[in-house]
């Protein structure tokens, strides 16, 4: 079966449970100084259109955008289930924001993320689709194990 896209469904159980596994590893894998999870209770911003990937009804994993102004928004929370990695389920969630950026005629998707190995696969993805290095954004500081990146539209 295809994966499948929706908007929403953040106060889903396997959503929560998946979005704890989210913010306890972003704390494990990141200086605390570095870390800018957002709890699941902040992703419920009316500025944030939560995404979820599934198959059969399966959660595989979720993303979020960001609307920034002035014609920029950021990428969010990007997970993948542990179960569905290596999947394309990243790639999915990903077209996925950036198709409705587009939609929003948003000139520039943003996203922080870290640099470390924990990071690797999710740095491959952003890599290949297109994202470049670019400045620290929206008050996050600069750090030797952060990474900024801007994809343009």
């Amino acid at each position: 079966m295809p994966i499948t896209i929706h908007q929403g469904e953040l106060g889903e159980p396997d959503v929560q449970a998946l979005l704890a596994l989210h913010v306890a590893a972003m704390h494990a894998h990141s200086p605390p100084e570095a870390c800018h999870v957002l709890p699941g209770s902040a992703l419920a911003h009316s500025a944030i259109t939560f995404f979820t990937a599934r198959e059969e009804g399966l959660l595989l994993g979720f993303g979020a955008l960001k609307e920034l102004g002035d014609g920029e928004g950021e990428i969010k929370s990007m997970r993948t289930a542990p179960q569905a990695l290596g999947k394309g389920v990243g790639g999915a969630i990903l077209s996925a924001i950036t198709t409705e950026a587009r939609a929003r005629n948003y000139r520039r998707l943003l996203l922080e993320t870290g640099r470390s190995e924990d990071f690797a696969a999710a740095n491959r993805l952003y890599d290949r689709a297109g994202f470049v290095e670019c400045g620290s954004f929206g008050g996050y500081p600069t750090s030797d194990f952060t990474r900024f990146l801007a994809l343009n539209l």
